[in-house]
C-alpha cells in the first residue's frame, strides 16, 4: 500500500532540502521516544524537524495501518460513506488522507492536534489537494475536547500510547459521545497496544456500541498472553527512508491493532484471519477468530470446494465471507 500521489509529492517537496545527518538524528530521537512510550510532558513532534523525520520514516507505515483499518470499516458498512470526520491526535493528517482515498465524497473534517509544528506541516500538505473542508484545531486529547460537534466518523490513531492509563476511560467516553456513527481507534500492534484496545473494546461494548471490526463477536477476546491479536502491512521503504534509518531491507512490516465500533448493528463475518495463512499444495491453514467467540486453526482443502477457493484468497486480517 502506497501513499496517495499528492501526499507523496508533498512529502518529497518538504524533505528535499533537509540535510541527511540532521534527518537521521531526528529520526533516531523520534524512534527512541516512540519505542519507550515516553510520557514526560513533552510532545514527540514539538519541532518541525521531528515532523519531517516522521514524514520520512513513519508516515508510510502509519498510513498503511490506518487505511487497512478503515478498509475493514468500509467492508463492515459498505452502504455507508461518512461525510464528516473528527480526528483526534491527527498528526500531519494521516487519517484524513486515508479516509479521503476510501471515501472521496467526505465533505468536512476537523483535525485536533496539539503540536503547532505538526499542524503547520499537515496544513501545508493538504492545502493543494483537499476537496473536503478541513479545520485544524489546537487541542490536547487529555484535557476534555470541549466545544466539538459530533461527526459521523471519529478517529484516534496512534495516540493512546501517549496517554496515561488513568485518563483513558474519560477520553474514550468523550470520543464515543462525539461519535454520530462510527468510532475507530488504532494502536501499535504490540502486546501493550492490544491491551489498550481490549480495554477500549470493553468500555465501548458496555456503553452499547456495536463492534464492527476486527472482532466477529462481543465475547471476551479468546487469546491469552504470550499470544496477542494484531495485524500487519508490508510497506516499501523509499531511498530516503532507508538512508535515514540506515536500513538495508527495502521494506518494513507495520504491526497494528484496532477496534471499530458503531451506533448501528451489522451482521458480523463468520470469522477473521488473525495470523499469516499457511498454504501448501491443495490446502491452506488459517488461524481464525470466530463468530462464536473462540479462536482456532482450521484446515481448508480442495474437498471444501468454494470455501477452499475463498480461504486461499484470504490474507492476515481479512474477514471470512458471510
Amino acid at each position: 500500500m502506497e501513499l496517495p500521489i499528492p501526499l507523496r509529492q508533498g512529502v518529497e517537496r518538504l524533505l528535499e532540502k533537509v540535510p541527511l545527518p540532521t534527518l537521521k538524528q531526528a529520526a533516531k530521537t523520534l524512534s527512541d521516544r516512540y519505542r519507550a512510550e515516553l510520557r514526560d510532558g513533552r510532545l514527540h513532534m514539538a519541532e518541525e524537524i521531528a515532523v519531517k523525520a516522521y514524514l520520512a520514516t513513519r508516515l508510510p507505515a502509519t498510513y498503511a495501518a490506518v487505511r487497512a483499518s478503515l478498509d475493514a470499516v468500509g467492508e463492515a458498512r459498505p452502504d455507508h460513506a461518512p461525510k464528516t470526520l473528527l480526528d483526534v491526535g491527527a498528526g500531519p493528517g494521516t487519517v484524513l488522507w486515508a479516509a479521503l482515498d476510501l471515501w472521496p465524497d467526505l465533505e468536512q473534517a476537523v483535525l485536533i492536534e496539539a503540536s503547532a509544528a505538526v499542524r503547520r506541516v499537515g496544513a501545508a500538505l493538504a492545502a493543494e489537494a483537499m476537496t473536503a473542508r478541513v479545520a485544524w484545531l489546537a487541542g490536547d486529547v487529555s484535557l476534555g475536547l470541549a466545544d466539538l460537534k459530533q461527526a459521523e466518523l471519529v478517529t484516534c490513531a496512534y495516540v493512546l500510547d501517549e496517554i496515561g492509563p488513568a485518563s483513558l476511560p474519560a477520553l474514550i467516553d468523550r470520543l464515543w459521545r462525539l461519535t454520530d456513527d462510527t468510532l475507530l481507534i488504532v494502536e501499535p500492534g504490540t502486546p501493550a497496544g492490544w491491551q489498550r484496545i481490549l480495554a477500549v473494546r470493553r468500555q465501548l461494548i458496555e456503553a452499547g456500541a456495536h463492534v464492527l471490526a476486527p472482532c466477529p463477536h462481543v465475547a471476551p477476546c479468546p487469546l491469552a498472553p504470550p499470544d496477542w491479536c494484531h495485524f500487519s502491512r508490508r510497506v516499501a521503504r523509499s531511498r530516503l527512508h532507508r538512508l535515514a534509518k540506515d536500513a538495508d531491507v527495502p521494506w518494513e512490516d507495520e504491526k497494528f491493532i484496532y477496534v471499530a465500533a458503531s451506533r448501528h448493528s451489522v451482521a458480523p463475518p463468520q470469522a477473521r484471519v488473525i495470523a499469516p495463512p499457511k498454504s501448501g499444495s491443495g490446502k491452506v491453514l488459517l488461524k481464525l477468530c470466530e463468530k462464536d467467540g473462540g479462536a482456532d486453526e482450521k484446515l481448508f482443502t480442495k474437498r471444501d470446494g468454494q470455501m477452499f477457493k475463498a480461504a486461499r484468497r484470504l490474507d492476515w486480517g481479512d474477514a471470512l465471507p458471510k
